[in-house]
């Protein structure tokens, strides 16, 4: 188990640590309202995670694969709710929207990993690669891999929330916090076109 989880987590930390909607979600909110005020978010994020991962390992994936459709409309809803997302950022970045501008829920979180159908993809890919096929089903290691999974991915938000965090306090005169909030939401504009488009 042990030689599992270091080659598992050295396969996922590219993944887990680069620039990708997760990652730019939580160091916008971090930037935006502190790392404290992230953690409903990354709660809800996180056991959505765990709940699909574990989900996909004991074989949802092979149900969604019988409606290809799913996968697509998932894959709409996702970039979506990363541009409206993107647009709330944006909004906090000017004055007028500054007031109704409040932290990122666990709703959210959830929301956010629900409506990510690349997680999907490379949940299923991991188990490939991770669970032998004498595994295939069996709980124990299924819930292994995916509380490493989940694990990983909460360190690798956790930092990127903390570096937003301390970018925003670089960036504490109004209008260089507005700057911030308007560069991170125009990030995750372009990471919600590039799901639409992948």
């Amino acid at each position: 188990m042990t030689q599992t989880a270091i080659a598992l987590i050295l396969f996922l930390f590219p993944l887990a640590y680069s620039p990708g909607p997760g990652n730019l979600f939580f160091a916008a909110n971090g930037a935006r309202f502190g790392f404290r005020s992230t953690l409903p978010a990354s709660a809800g994020y996180h056991i959505a995670t765990w709940i699909v991962t574990a989900g996909i390992g004991l074989g949802l994936i092979a149900a969604m694969d019988g409606i290809p459709a799913l996968f697509g409309a998932l894959k709409i809803a996702g970039s979506a709710y990363v541009l409206w997302i993107a647009w709330r950022l944006f909004r906090s970045g000017t004055h007028e929207g500054a007031a109704d501008a409040r932290p990122a829920s666990f709703t959210d979180g959830a929301v956010l990993l629900l409506l990510n159908p690349k997680a999907y993809v490379i949940i299923a890919l991991m188990f490939t690669q991770f669970l032998a096929p004498s595994d295939a089903g069996r709980l124990l290691p299924v819930l292994f891999i995916t509380t490493i999974f989940t694990l990983n991915n909460l360190v690798a938000f956790s930092v990127w929330t903390y570096v937003g965090d301390r970018l925003a306090a670089m960036f504490a005169v109004p209008e260089r916090a507005r700057m911030l909030n308007v560069v991170f939401g125009a990030l995750l504009a372009g990471v919600g076109v590039w799901m639409a488009f992948s």
